[in-house]
């Protein structure tokens, strides 16, 4: 080979070099977009064993802890799907720290300040007052947290991660559903809720209704979270000939309105909140009472409804990561919640920061979240531009169904809803 052709040669070689290296110069990963640099330590987050650690804070012993226990079991199947067989950016398992809130404010504020350092995110924050009571150190931490609460004023603020439709629209739903297919809307309507932060919401959304749909609340009675007898309340009601009582309780309390309500022949048409609800009341002696007189309204789908993808992909990982698990609506909350966590701490390492300004830039930038069916798709970005679902499922009691509960109506969202602005 002559001079001059070898010399052509070796520069056609190094143009194929450069052309190779400019093409896979930097690798990058499959499953977050990032590049295989290791993400500079932050609170919660170890480079060196790759482990983002969670947050929860939550009631885990209490009258709540019928809430809280399993909510928190949910939480922890998902991440261990997760860290079995995705793990987060395709290289980082997630580790739970849990906190006893026995849901009282106070407390919640001590487990937040104990674990705040030692947590990327609060991935659950378990009731409106608690929440309430920590949500300005998070402000002051520039830290976030996922209100295990439907409060809608979670929707607009920036340091929060909501999930699910919030508690105004599944009582706006509710109305709807007495007002319009049950065709109810000459009926006594009344309420009985918590005297806290928790019990307003309720009522925002049954005024809201009320407004909407042309009916009007004649009575709204009260109790303190814990109360050991609704004697007073039940006969308020009772007294006011209520015929459609809206209810915001927890479980605990739910059994026993429910008991002295029958105690003392008052049998409207209760219709709960969301976590008015637990599944050992078909085991109770309340059983007839409730298939009679109560329907609540929720998120999602029954147990077991393997129509539902979310669903059918949700049993097949209890199945593998939690097999002694009992249907449970909580449970389901606290699975989907940590989807919602999930997506953004993914963003957050797409983007290449996990530290907290990292994952506020990251909640920012997240787009719509779908739960195939367990809840609505919740639309994130930037606190004034979040879009929660305003849809409802409502259920009645069927001790034949998995946790008690056979949808009535699935998913709908009323025009009433439609115009509850956040």
């Amino acid at each position: 080979m002559n001079r001059g052709k070898l010399i052509r040669l070796v520069a056609v070689i190094a143009a194929l070099a450069l052309i190779t290296a400019a093409c896979g110069g930097t690798k990058k990963s499959s499953s977050s977009g990032t590049s295989n640099k290791t993400l500079a330590a932050a609170p919660g987050f170890d480079p060196t064993t790759n482990t983002i650690k969670v947050g929860v804070i939550t009631p885990l012993t209490g009258p709540v802890a019928v809430i809280g226990q399993p909510l928190t079991n949910g939480t922890a199947t998902w991440f261990k799907y997760i860290n079995a067989e995705k793990l987060i950016g395709g290289k980082y398992k997630v580790e739970l720290v849990q906190e006893d809130s026995q849901y009282k404010p106070d407390l919640g504020v001590q487990a937040y300040n104990k674990i705040k350092n030692d947590v990327t995110v609060i991935g659950q924050l378990l009731g409106t007052g608690v929440t309430k009571a920590v949500l300005p150190l998070l402000k002051a931490d520039n830290a976030m947290a996922a209100p295990a609460s439907l409060d809608a004023d979670w929707v607009r603020d920036p340091n929060l991660i909501p999930v699910g439709g919030p508690y105004q629209i599944q009582m706006i739903n509710a109305a709807s559903y007495l007002v319009n297919d049950l065709s109810q809307k000459s009926n006594v309507f009344c309420s009985l809720i918590q005297d806290d932060a928790y019990g307003q919401a309720g009522q925002q959304g049954i005024d809201f209704a009320a407004k909407e749909l042309g009916f009007a609340v004649k009575s709204t009675a009260k109790f303190t979270a814990g109360g050991a007898d609704f004697t007073a309340q039940v006969q308020q009601l009772k007294g006011a000939g209520c015929q459609d009582v809206f209810l915001v309780a927890t479980p605990t309390d739910t059994g026993k309105i429910m008991g002295t309500s029958a105690q003392l022949q008052f049998a409207p048409q209760w219709v709960g909140q969301s976590p008015t609800w637990i599944g050992a009341f078909i085991k109770s002696p309340l059983l007839p009472y409730l298939q009679q007189h109560f329907l609540l309204a929720a998120e999602g789908t029954e147990w077991g409804d393997t129509s539902v993808q979310g669903m059918t992909d949700m049993l097949d990982r209890v199945q593998k990561y939690s097999p002694t698990q009992q249907p449970d609506i909580y449970f389901v909350f606290g699975y989907y919640q940590a989807q919602a966590v999930t997506a953004l701490l993914e963003k957050a390492v797409q983007l290449g920061d996990l530290s907290r300004a990292g994952l506020v830039n990251a909640m920012n930038k997240l787009g719509t979240v779908s739960f195939n069916g367990l809840t609505g798709d919740y639309q994130y970005g930037k606190a004034s531009d979040r879009n929660p679902p305003r849809n409802s499922t409502i259920y009645k009691v069927d001790p034949a169904k998995p946790g008690g509960l056979a949808k009535v109506k699935y998913q709908f969202e009323s025009d009433a809803a439609k115009k509850f602005s956040f």
